[in-house]
């Protein structure tokens, strides 16, 4: 019988299961979120600053929900790292699905933003309301990457909640491997410039 379970409810330890999918932990699999980060013009730290700032004048009066943390935190981000231009491709509400080799077990879901470059996936974005925790989102992240492997080049995922950022790479070989960055705060301003840093430096290196 085939079990089919909504990406939104699955866990790590069903994708290591059913998938194959292990953790990286070794200190050389994700060097790119902390190496060879490009240094911030003064106008992309004033723009961040002016993020940072509509993002706690409105968290202070009630919750941001995950459309408000995607139009105030999160468009601005991509649109600063590039996102928007012409080698790239932005999908919304994406439908996802994979399948256990037996095809036994099943996840189907959407994921919030893709980044594409030339029809293959770059970037999978998964957003929460602030309320949430931010590492709610990795599994559904991780499903989504799994369903839509690179075959040439990693495929990295960025988790937010508005309030924090984690950074997470898969790579497919005999098994997929993930590791991911510890959060990062908008809070706290040389972290919220080493997100636009780290987003601006896998563009560069997907470019």
């Amino acid at each position: 019988m085939v079990q089919t379970i909504p990406a939104r409810d699955i866990s790590l330890y069903e994708l290591e299961e059913k998938f194959g999918l292990q953790l990286a932990t070794g200190t050389n699999f994700f060097p790119e979120w902390t190496e060879n980060l490009p240094t911030l013009t003064d106008g992309e730290k004033q723009a961040m600053a002016r993020v940072k700032s509509n993002y706690l004048n409105l968290n202070k009066h009630r919750l941001m929900s995950e459309e408000a943390v995607k139009m105030v935190v999160l468009s601005p981000l991509l649109d600063l790292a590039g996102f928007y231009q012409l080698t790239f491709e932005i999908e919304t509400e994406t439908s996802v699905e994979i399948c256990a080799e037996d095809e036994s077990f099943i996840v189907k879901g959407n994921i919030d933003v893709l980044v594409i470059q030339k029809h293959f996936l770059v970037l999978a974005i998964e957003s929460k309301s602030s309320k949430f925790d931010v590492m709610t989102t990795l599994p559904q992240a991780l499903a989504c990457m799994l369903d839509r492997p690179n075959p040439v080049q990693p495929t990295f995922g960025l988790l937010t909640n508005g309030r924090e950022f984690v950074f997470v790479k898969l790579i497919q070989q005999e098994h997929p491997w993930y590791a991911r960055s510890y959060a990062l705060s908008i809070e706290r301003d040389s972290e919220l410039h080493q997100v636009l840093s780290i987003l601006k430096r896998l563009g560069e290196l997907i470019a």
